[in-house]
């Protein structure tokens, strides 16, 4: 299972998420890194031993323009896999994210207006390429799309592996920063009834979590909070395989 660190970038700096309260968002303090400034963030996982990154660039989801020159700094100045959410809703969007160097793009379902448009995404650019993230807030599913928002999280997990997605996330921003865990029953569901490679993000707990998700099946785990405020060590997830 891949341990992928997030960074969130708000006004080109990173923050500190919270339950997805966007305004409320403050500049990371971590115990990693002296440093808000993303690319001294991704140096220091990469120094950590981190293979990828997942870079969520708010300032791009909330409709200013995205931080391109970020990720190919990002990109140049590091080995890391950089997976990124930019609130990406139409092909140009997503190309110019992809020709940065990107590793993969990240459609969320908060910012989707139509399953047409994943359709066209995953024929342009390949499966491979492309991750959903089901973005839930309080158990409901989030998008602009009444039609979607309107499905059960097992229902548009199904269509998605319909429409030929193969790579998911399941992000409940409710429980972003909160260290609250995780609903372990929507991903026994989806594990059960779909065959999508299913990753996982929002309010992880530690080590112990990460066992119990390993042992679900879960492809890969989403964490900030407890590595920035020291309560997951790196230590840890390398002496319980989780880190080479």
């Amino acid at each position: 299972m891949k341990i992928i660190p997030v960074i969130d970038v708000l006004n080109g700096i990173a923050v500190h998420a919270i339950r997805g309260e966007r305004k409320r968002y403050r500049p990371l303090r971590s115990v990693l890194c002296k440093s808000a400034d993303p690319l001294d963030i991704a140096l220091t996982f990469e120094s950590l031993g981190f293979k990828s990154l997942y870079l969520a660039d708010l300032d791009s989801i909330l409709g200013k323009p995205a931080n391109f020159d970020l990720y190919q700094q990002i990109i140049a100045e590091t080995n890391l896999e950089l997976m990124v959410d930019a609130g990406i809703a139409d092909i140009i969007k997503a190309k110019k994210v992809l020709e940065t160097g990107a590793t993969k793009i990240i459609i969320g379902s908060e910012t989707l207006n139509s399953l047409d448009f994943l359709n066209q995404v995953a024929k342009a650019f390949g499966e491979d390429k492309v991750v959903v993230s089901i973005d839930l807030k309080e158990g409901k599913l989030l998008s602009l799309s009444e039609a979607i928002k309107s499905m059960d999280t097992i229902s548009f997990a199904q269509k998605l592996a319909d429409i030929g997605i193969s790579q998911i996330i399941v992000l409940d921003l409710s429980r972003v920063g909160t260290e609250h865990g995780i609903n372990s029953a929507i991903l026994e569901n989806i594990l059960e009834k779909t065959s999508l490679e299913v990753f996982v993000g929002g309010g992880i707990t530690g080590i112990q979590e990460l066992e119990e998700l390993r042992k679900l099946g879960v492809s890969g785990a989403l964490i900030a909070t407890v590595l920035h405020n020291g309560k997951l060590k790196v230590d840890e997830l390398k002496s319980n395989s989780f880190l080479a």
